[in-house]
């Protein structure tokens, strides 16, 4: 079983896989932010280091979709390797922040990747509000965070919608963060475990 929860910056993604994995027992599969190489300086210097980020992360999560098939566990995945691709690279780009030749070689990249994965069995999409997002990041306190702007939330948000209505790969559980509190409110919680089960029974 291979369960992914996708969302934009400051959903609570990380905070519901540890969740869920800890309800299922299902392996956890996180993001990797705290060794990654690029993080730091993109944040800084967009521009320079956009490709270069999305190059790591569609290679990380490549090996981690690869993986999670030959493991044959129940593993719950932080993030997918289509977000990158239909919303953070594409948005990078038309924002001119990564040239038409990086990103030309990216999507060559990914299509390559793509025809040799499949999609997760289940994708939970987390749906939240800019402000939702924002206090967030405020939250969490991460330095290199601190520069992003509402523009560039609000961007990546309209890309996630365009992406979740056009999604094929699978089934699909749309959640709206903005309307429930999972971390302290366990009933919400139990609302979202009871769709998951739902959504897995079909």
């Amino acid at each position: 079983m291979h369960v992914a929860i996708a969302g934009n910056i400051g959903a609570g993604k990380t905070t519901l896989t540890n969740l869920l994995s800890k309800h299922y027992n299902w392996e956890a599969q996180l993001e990797d932010v705290v060794d990654n190489p690029y993080l730091d300086d993109f944040y800084n210097q967009m521009e320079r280091w956009s490709f270069n980020l999305q190059v790591y992360f569609l290679n990380s999560r490549f090996s981690q979709v690869l993986q999670i098939r030959q493991s044959g566990k129940n593993i719950i995945q932080d993030r997918t390797i289509y977000e990158d691709a239909h919303i953070f690279a594409p948005n990078l780009h038309a924002m001119g922040l990564m040239t038409n030749r990086d990103f030309k070689n990216y999507k060559s990249l990914f299509d390559l990747m793509e025809s040799l994965v499949k999609g997760p069995d289940l994708l939970i999409y987390l749906r939240s509000s800019i402000p939702n997002l924002v206090s967030q990041i405020h939250k969490r306190g991460r330095d290199y965070e601190t520069s992003i702007s509402e523009d560039y939330l609000s961007r990546l948000n309209e890309r996630y919608e365009a992406w979740i209505q056009n999604y094929t790969k699978g089934r699909l559980l749309i959640i709206d963060a903005d309307a429930c509190d999972f971390v302290d409110n366990p009933s919400d919680l139990e609302e979202i475990i009871k769709k998951i089960d739902a959504k897995l029974a079909n």
